[in-house]
C-alpha cells in the first residue's frame, strides 16, 4: 500500500536568500546550471510561468531588505525614458536639458543611462534620494513580478549576478524544473 501523503515531485527546499557578499561566489559556483535552467525555461515555458515567478518573488522578499543590499544602485545604471528624465528634473528643479547634460549619457543602445554607478542618488544607507520619482527601471527591479516572464528570462540570467532575490527565485525554480 503506497501513503497518499508521498509527494510525487520533489518538494522544493525553503527558500534562502543570500548576502550581498557571498552573491558572487555563490554564481560562480551555481551559475552554469541555473543559466541552463533559464534557458530550459526560455524554450518551453511553463503555463504557470508568471505564477511560479510571483510565487518565489513575493516569498524571496519577504526574507530580503533591499536597503541592506543596494546591490543593483552600486552596480548598474537604469535605463531612463523621456517620462522618467521629465519626473526627475522637474524634481531637482532643473531642465531636462541640464538634467540630462549633468547626469546621462547614451550608452551603447542608445539609450539614456547614468554617467556611473553607484547611482547618484544612493545614500550611504542604500535609501534613494528620488525614490518617489525614480525611473521605472528601478520602479520594475528586478523584473521578476512581471506578466510573460518567458521575454524577461535573459533580464534574470543577468539579474542573478546583482540582485540576491533574483538569484534565489532562479535557485528555486532549478529545483522544480
Amino acid at each position: 500500500m503506497s501513503n497518499p501523503f508521498k509527494h510525487q515531485k520533489p518538494v522544493a527546499t525553503p527558500m534562502t536568500v543570500p548576502q550581498p557578499s557571498e552573491l558572487r561566489k555563490l554564481v560562480f559556483k551555481q551559475g552554469k546550471a541555473m543559466r541552463a535552467t533559464l534557458k530550459k525555461l526560455k524554450q518551453r515555458p511553463p503555463k504557470d510561468l508568471d505564477e511560479q515567478f510571483e510565487k518565489l518573488h513575493n516569498q524571496a522578499f519577504k526574507k530580503i531588505d533591499c536597503l541592506n543590499c543596494g546591490n543593483c544602485c552600486k552596480t548598474t545604471s537604469p535605463m531612463l525614458f523621456e517620462k522618467d528624465i521629465e519626473r526627475l528634473s522637474q524634481r531637482l528643479k532643473m531642465k531636462p536639458g541640464d538634467f540630462t547634460a549633468q547626469y546621462l549619457i547614451l550608452d551603447t543602445d542608445q539609450l539614456f543611462c547614468f554617467k556611473s554607478a553607484p547611482c547618484p542618488f544612493l545614500n550611504s544607507d542604500n535609501s534613494c534620494d528620488v525614490y518617489d520619482d525614480r525611473p521605472k527601471a528601478c520602479r520594475e527591479f528586478p523584473h521578476t513580478n512581471q506578466r510573460k516572464m518567458h521575454t524577461q528570462l535573459a533580464l534574470a540570467h543577468h539579474n542573478i549576478e546583482i540582485c540576491p532575490a533574483v538569484y534565489a527565485i532562479v535557485e528555486q525554480l532549478n529545483t522544480l524544473v
